[in-house]
C-alpha cells in the first residue's frame, strides 16, 4: 500500500458517498428539502449546503487558491438538490484530482488556508483527514434527518467492501470509476 492510498480512497469514498445520499435526496419534495429538521444546521438545504460551501473552501486552498471566507458568503448557493447534486460532484472531481496528483512528499507539503484576518498553514495530510472527518459528520447529520422524511436514507457507513463490490457497481459506472481505479496502488493480493 502506498503512502497516498488511504487519501485516495477516501476521496472516492467520499464522493461516492456524497453521491449516493444527494441520489436520495432527489426523491424529496421541494417541502421535505427545505423543512426545518433538528441537527447543527436547521434542515437538509442548509446542511448539504454546508458541506458544498466548505469543500469550496478547503479544496481552492488545496489547489493553492486563495478563495477564503468569500466561500460562505452565500450559506446556500444552491436552492435545490439537483444543482447541489451537480455543484457537489464538481468539487468532489477537483479533490480527486487533487489527491490524485499527490505523492508521500505532497502528503507533506504546507497548504496555505486563507482565513480573512490570518493565513492558517497546515500539512495536507492533515487537512485532507479535517476536511474528511467534517463531510462525514455532517453526512450523519443529513443522513438522520433524511430519515424523517419519506425517503429511506441510503447506506452509507461501508467503506468498499470487496464482498460487496457488486452493489455499488451502477454507481461506480455512473460516476465513471472501476474498483481497479479506486484501489490502484493497493498491494492486498486480491
Amino acid at each position: 500500500m502506498t503512502d497516498v492510498l488511504p487519501y485516495r480512497t477516501m476521496a472516492y469514498n467520499n464522493a461516492w458517498a456524497n453521491h449516493r445520499l444527494l441520489t436520495a435526496c432527489l426523491g424529496l419534495t421541494p417541502e421535505e428539502f427545505t423543512a426545518k429538521r433538528t441537527g447543527f444546521f436547521p434542515g437538509l438545504r442548509a446542511t448539504l449546503n454546508h458541506v458544498l460551501i466548505i469543500d469550496h473552501f478547503y479544496v481552492d486552498a488545496m489547489e493553492g487558491g486563495t478563495l477564503g471566507p468569500a466561500a460562505w458568503a452565500d450559506q446556500e448557493p444552491c436552492a435545490t438538490v439537483a444543482a447541489l447534486k451537480e455543484a457537489q460532484a464538481a468539487v468532489d472531481r477537483r479533490l480527486l484530482k487533487v489527491v490524485e496528483a499527490l505523492d508521500a512528499a505532497g502528503l507533506q507539503r504546507i497548504v496555505s488556508v486563507h482565513r480573512g484576518t490570518s493565513i492558517q498553514r497546515e500539512r495536507m495530510d492533515r487537512l485532507l483527514l479535517h476536511l474528511f472527518q467534517h463531510q462525514v459528520h455532517h453526512r450523519g447529520q443529513a443522513h438522520a434527518m433524511l430519515s424523517g422524511t419519506s425517503v429511506s436514507p441510503p447506506q452509507l457507513d461501508e467503506f468498499f467492501s470487496v464482498g460487496e463490490a457488486p452493489l455499488r457497481a451502477s454507481e461506480f459506472a455512473e460516476l465513471g470509476w472501476t474498483e481497479e481505479q479506486v484501489w490502484s496502488g493497493a498491494d492486498d493480493g486480491i
